[in-house]
């Protein structure tokens, strides 16, 4: 029997607090779940520093892998048989489900911000490269790991297959909407997905919803935008997001002035010299990364140690509702208010800005074009969402924005009453509270 159709001689199941089980038959899937670069993903966080936030928030990127290849798997075994769907592609698809996110590193978004990295790039090389995922995939056929490559990339022929992993209602959204609301314990995530993979059909280059569950689909997308305004963007995460990406900054900064650390931070040493390998990047985890963060906490630079205590012990900035669009004179007094007490408004004086657009309908031309969901009406016809449904309608195409200032509360207050500086900038900033 080929490598490609090998089925291991009993299901192995893994325990899911969210699907029940995760069933695995294809040796070709046990075997990349056995792989370095697969487990490594039990080494990063889900959700980032979300779990200075709601303390049960400690997933892993694993847990959602093999959560995305799981509602694959079912939403395969439900177009069996029907047209349009080529069953040569089964394999595809649940490879590319599962490897998704392979090229996730420590604390993903604020690592690749600082670094200007991006993790799909080490995703594709983990798969094209000197690997044990590669050396499994080659083993199905020599083309297979370009395949799998350019499904998770979005440029793979069949676009039915990418719209499966990587569209407005896909498995990866499914799932971690589902395991971040479980993890978090919130309610906004949940929905009845059992539901939307009983009326999901494949028709000719995407994935369609019958119309029969238009609702269960509305109460996907709601789902999602309670999700990311409740969960994602919540303040206090950005608070720590905050910290912990002025951290990297400063530690980049001293590295590249010739700061001596009382423990040389090799792992990062390629990254601050924009020269990382692909060894590198897998070998770097949030275990080694907060190891190193205990540690910048006793170095003699008072801004890095600082900061690194922050993050490990849960102090973090506070914030206040702030648009520095709208309000240039009032940041630019701040900043230089921040200068004159000593703390350094680049590291301590901080805006963050979130937004999110929770649905869309198709804008042809656009850099990143979304391809919309689309409803199998009863005579056949294709009908965009928002077309049928009010309440998606109500928000489509609606981007929201939100600003916050960052700054360390517990240190003004500790200014001395005599400093003129403080009551100024408690008076901007309780302007902004109000």
């Amino acid at each position: 029997m080929a490598y490609k159709d090998d089925q291991l001689h009993e299901e192995k199941v893994f325990k899911d607090p969210v699907h029940r089980y995760v069933h695995v038959r294809d040796r070709v899937i046990w075997d990349l779940i056995g792989t370095k670069e697969f487990q490594r993903l039990r080494r990063i966080k889900q959700l980032g520093t979300s779990f200075l936030t709601f303390h049960g928030a400690e997933h892993s990127r694993f847990n959602h892998s093999l959560g995305v290849y799981e509602i694959v798997r079912r939403i395969l075994i439900n177009f069996e048989d029907r047209p349009n769907w080529n069953r040569e592609e089964r394999l595809l698809c649940l490879c590319a489900a599962l490897l998704h996110d392979l090229g996730h590193g420590p604390f993903s978004h604020s690592f690749e911000k600082v670094f200007k990295l991006d993790h799909e790039d080490f995703t594709r090389s983990i798969i094209l490269g000197n690997t044990e995922v590669n050396q499994v995939l080659s083993n199905v056929s020599v083309e297979f790991p370009q395949k799998v490559a350019d499904v998770i990339n979005k440029t793979y022929h069949d676009k039915l297959v990418v719209s499966l992993i990587s569209s407005q209602i896909d498995a990866d959204r499914m799932d971690y909407l589902q395991r971040d609301a479980y993890f978090t314990g919130v309610s906004y995530g949940h929905f009845d997905m059992e539901r939307i993979l009983r009326v999901m059909r494949p028709v000719e280059d995407q994935v369609v919803i019958k119309e029969s569950g238009m609702h269960a689909v509305e109460d996907y997308i709601m789902s999602r935008y309670q999700m990311y305004w409740q969960v994602y963007f919540h303040p206090v995460t950005r608070s720590a997001e905050v910290i912990l990406t002025k951290i990297l900054h400063r530690v980049k900064e001293l590295y590249d002035g010739g700061y001596t650390f009382k423990v040389k931070p090799t792992p990062f040493v390629s990254f601050f010299e924009e020269q990382v390998s692909l060894e590198d990047y897998i070998k770097l985890d949030e275990a080694v990364v907060l190891y190193y963060f205990q540690m910048w906490a006793e170095e003699d630079d008072a801004i890095l140690s600082d900061l690194a205590y922050r993050f490990m012990n849960r102090r973090l900035f506070k914030y206040v509702e702030f648009n520095p669009n709208l309000q240039m004179n009032e940041w630019m007094e701040l900043y230089q208010l921040f200068r004159d007490i000593d703390l350094d408004p680049d590291y301590y004086l901080v805006v963050d800005s979130s937004s999110d657009l929770p649905y869309d309908f198709y804008r042809p031309g656009e850099e990143e074009e979304r391809l919309p969901i689309h409803l199998l009406m009863p005579n056949k016809e294709l009908r965009e969402l928002s077309r049928q449904s009010d309440i998606v309608e109500a928000i489509s195409g609606k981007k929201r924005t939100d600003h916050k200032l960052y700054y360390p509360k517990d240190l003004i207050e500790k200014l001395p009453e005599d400093r003129p500086e403080k009551e100024k900038i408690k008076k901007i900033l309780n302007k902004q509270e109000s």
